[in-house]
């Protein structure tokens, strides 16, 4: 894999001018794409990751232990009241975690972050993100900026590459939960929710015309805008749904719970197929990092599940006295994250590398005690790419890396990338994306 991607960054650097105007042309694409974020364009690079044929078959070994773990660790909490109380969940999110989904997918949709090493397959997790992951548009518009580029034309005509498709095959997916719901209806409708001033809105748009090329009648609907009544869950226009991409993020539906009260209803009266449904939430937030470590969580998994786990998932500490070395934080801030347990986009991250001293010391004063977790730093895996923005960058740089694994009815479907120049990596931070493309070999 790191052959595959110094290979094209020499073909970059050989044929710099042509590749200079294809980056170009990827830039203004870019800036008139339906990628944004905050009605800003997402920030990318011009070299994509190629991802080996070997490192595809790793990750996808890797992809199904984690998801063996993950829903071993959800099984647990619906089953075990001494175990939920790790979590410190609130009543009432506990009550909307054990209410009936009607389905028996645990997990339907993620994008498992890892800090992964192309030369020598190495990795930890960064976070998981359940049902409000999100990234696929970005990867699609990437794809048609780039697909004309100078080195892309020149590596396919050496080698198969192929790009991941996040759309039609998450509807196919979908469906196929939707299939063992225990209250299905022929030809279902389809509502994609969250609070839409929040949401990444055209990619909202490309999931319906998704659902919609499949013969579904599929709408977009703000959270907070649906009515119930009579075991019905209604759009504005008063059409009744009967299944729910949930975009929405589970913090932000607590918060909020009064105003999206009639959502709630339906949620704990199973009156309609709720993808993903709120037990997602034990692993979403990020306390999960710290509980599968624990005694209580290794003892139910398989001797090969524990080793991952000690292998792959950093050390990480309750941010409270007591809890940690606090002489030991304070003197190593560059071994150090401090991360919330439950914000998302890298909001409240602080990278000790990021951070001078005298700020490190005030920040864990700061956040001791307030929900937050200290988390072992890891060091990225750093790659030559170019900005797009190319004039101000006339040789490829090194960036740190990040890799997102997207995982649809508990399996790998692709692999998102992203990277940066400092210790917090994240498309809606200092990060920028780049295309990611499967190399499965040359061509004969």
């Amino acid at each position: 894999m790191n052959d595959l991607n110094l290979q094209y960054a020499e073909l970059v650097r050989e044929r710099y001018e042509e590749n200079l105007i294809s980056g170009k042309a990827a830039l203004d694409y870019m800036n008139n794409s339906t990628a944004v974020y905050d009605d800003v364009p997402v920030a990318c690079l011009y070299l994509p990751k190629l991802f080996s044929k070997p490192a595809w078959e790793f990750l996808q070994q890797a992809s199904n232990t984690i998801c063996s773990i993950l829903d071993k660790v959800i099984e647990r909490y619906l089953a075990d009241p001494e175990y939920r109380k790790l979590f410190a969940f609130s009543s009432d999110l506990e009550k909307l975690i054990l209410s009936e989904a009607g389905y028996s997918r645990l997990l339907p949709i993620a994008r498992l972050d890892i800090f992964f090493n192309e030369e020598d397959f190495s990795f930890q997790f960064c976070e998981f993100n359940a049902d409000g992951a999100s990234a696929m548009n970005e990867d699609r518009e990437l794809n048609a900026a780039l697909e004309s580029c100078d080195a892309l034309l020149k590596m396919r005509k050496e080698y198969n590459i192929d790009s991941f498709e996040f759309f039609y095959s998450w509807v196919r997916e979908f469906l196929d939960i939707y299939g063992s719901y225990n209250k299905k209806v022929m030809s279902p409708r389809i509502v994609i929710t969250d609070f839409i001033d929040k949401a990444t809105k055209n990619e909202f748009i490309e999931f319906q015309k998704s659902f919609q090329k499949a013969g579904l009648e599929a709408d977009i609907c703000d959270i907070r805008d649906f009515s119930y009544s009579d075991n019905v869950l209604r759009t504005p226009d008063g059409k009744k749904v009967d299944a729910v991409y949930r975009r929405a993020v589970t913090r932000d539906i607590m918060e909020q719970k009064e105003e999206v009260n009639p959502f709630i209803q339906a949620t704990l009266d199973n009156a309609v197929c709720i993808i993903g449904h709120f037990r997602t939430q034990v692993i979403h937030n990020k306390r999960v990092f710290l509980i599968l470590r624990q005694p209580e969580t290794l003892k139910f998994l398989s001797a090969s599940e524990q080793e991952f786990v000690l292998r792959h998932i950093p050390e990480t500490l309750q941010l409270r006295s007591g809890d940690f070395d606090l002489d030991n934080v304070l003197n190593n801030k560059d071994d150090w994250v401090i991360k919330p347990e439950d914000l998302y986009g890298s909001h409240g991250v602080y990278v000790g590398i990021d951070v001078d001293t005298e700020n490190w010391r005030k920040l864990v004063t700061e956040k001791t005690g307030k929900d937050y977790l200290l988390q072992r730093y890891c060091t990225p895996y750093r790659s030559l790419n170019m900005d797009f923005n190319i004039e101000s960058c006339p040789d490829l740089m090194l960036y740190n890396n990040i890799t997102g694994i997207f995982i649809y009815n508990g399996k790998l479907q692709g692999l998102y990338s992203r990277a940066g120049s400092t210790g917090r990596i994240s498309s809606h931070t200092e990060g920028m994306t780049m295309l990611s493309l499967l190399v499965h070999g040359k061509k004969v």
